[in-house]
């Protein structure tokens, strides 16, 4: 009896398999984990030493007709991969606004809504505050959320500050912002970015900048956050344990440049830790001759700049051994189809599990775009 032996492939495993995925996006890598436990050992052993874990851009789309309908599109740096995020609808309450790189919310005179986690799975919904706002600053500082100025012009106080406690879902006022803030309490002036003990708040144009505690409900400040004479527009954004200031050098006119400093939060010094590559800073002035703003998200180690009027590029900075790593990534949702729409731009930090449970949940599914 003559036996005939077939060919038979053999299992991929160890480095190899590690290898292979290493190049695969996050999405992909939750089924793959399901394979067996040795694809699930490759999958994690892959993000921890082959191709690390980097945070995501979500950019959120909002209908300016009713009903408002919101959308989400991220970009996952890791893999250079944008998708388009198929979640159920996200009840409106208002317009949609983000604050300090991850907190999503919505505010209408009789309720607040916010989302606070990575994938914005949760939404917590509460009343108003008493205080009726037009465009107020909105941080998240441990378990409580800061709502503070940008009232209604029939308010009394223009500066009111109230925070709602997350776990006894309440609302608790305090004294107001700084009278020297009365001019510009808005967000349209202020910048803000949070830790998890205080509130940084930053006006634009001066550079002058306070901290708020919600725990002591006190003011402190103000500190000149202006290391440049020649800085005309100023934000800030805080990860990692550090704040950073952005600004924008000369003119909107005449933008000469837009540097990086990384900012003492004991005795607010700064120390410039870089700056947008000549070619970069050409390619955003050429999306706008007048650019007199810009928006920022950071997460982890990567900060992410763009211009709030146009965001066809969005100017990527990685903080990498003590220096900056530049590069651009072109906004696949800043299209004609999106002309009317209303973008939102949040980062965080997405790991398997966050993808995992997102997965799980009222049957996401992520779909990869075309560039």
């Amino acid at each position: 009896m003559v036996v005939i032996e077939h060919d038979q492939e053999s299992p991929i495993y160890g480095d190899i398999l590690e290898a292979i995925l290493s190049h695969v996006p996050l999405v992909d890598l939750v089924p793959a984990s399901h394979v067996s436990a040795a694809w699930n050992w490759a999958v994690l052993s892959s993000l921890r030493h082959s191709n690390a874990l980097k945070p995501w851009l979500v950019v959120h789309t909002q209908d300016c007709r009713p009903p408002y309908a919101i959308a989400a599109h991220g970009y996952d740096p890791r893999s250079h991969v944008w998708f388009r995020v198929e979640q159920p609808p996200i009840r409106n309450v208002s317009v949609l606004r983000s604050s300090h790189s991850n907190l999503l919310y919505m505010l209408s005179p009789s309720k607040f809504s916010f989302s606070l986690d990575s994938l914005h799975l949760t939404w917590h919904n509460a009343e108003a505050p008493l205080v009726w706002r037009a465009d107020p600053i909105v941080a998240a500082v441990g378990r409580r959320v800061v709502v503070a100025g940008g009232t209604c012009d029939f308010e009394d106080d223009p500066l009111a500050v109230e925070i709602y406690d997350v776990e006894s879902r309440t609302w608790s006022s305090c004294d107001s912002m700084p009278a020297v803030l009365k001019d510009s309490s808005a967000s349209t002036w202020l910048s803000i970015a949070s830790d998890d003990q205080k509130m940084f708040v930053t006006e634009k144009h001066s550079g002058a900048t306070h901290t708020f505690n919600p725990e002591t409900k006190t003011w402190c400040g103000p500190y000149d956050l202006r290391p440049d004479p020649s800085t005309f527009h100023s934000v800030i954004a805080f990860s990692n344990g550090r704040l950073i200031l952005i600004g924008l050098i000369g003119v909107a006119e005449n933008v000469k440049g837009l540097k990086l400093w990384g900012v003492d939060c004991v005795n607010f010094e700064c120390e410039e830790i870089g700056e947008m590559p000549p070619k970069f800073l050409e390619k955003i002035k050429s999306e706008n001759p007048l650019l007199s703003s810009i928006g920022v998200c950071l997460a982890g180690n990567i900060l992410n700049i763009y211009d709030p009027s146009v965001a066809k590029e969005v100017f990527v900075c990685e903080f990498v051994n003590d220096g900056c790593r530049w590069q651009t990534v072109r906004n696949v949702v800043a299209g004609d189809r999106n002309r009317m729409k209303r973008l939102v731009f949040t980062s965080s930090k997405v790991g398997i599990d966050n993808v995992r449970k997102a997965l799980r949940s009222q049957n996401r599914r992520f779909r990869p775009l075309p560039w």
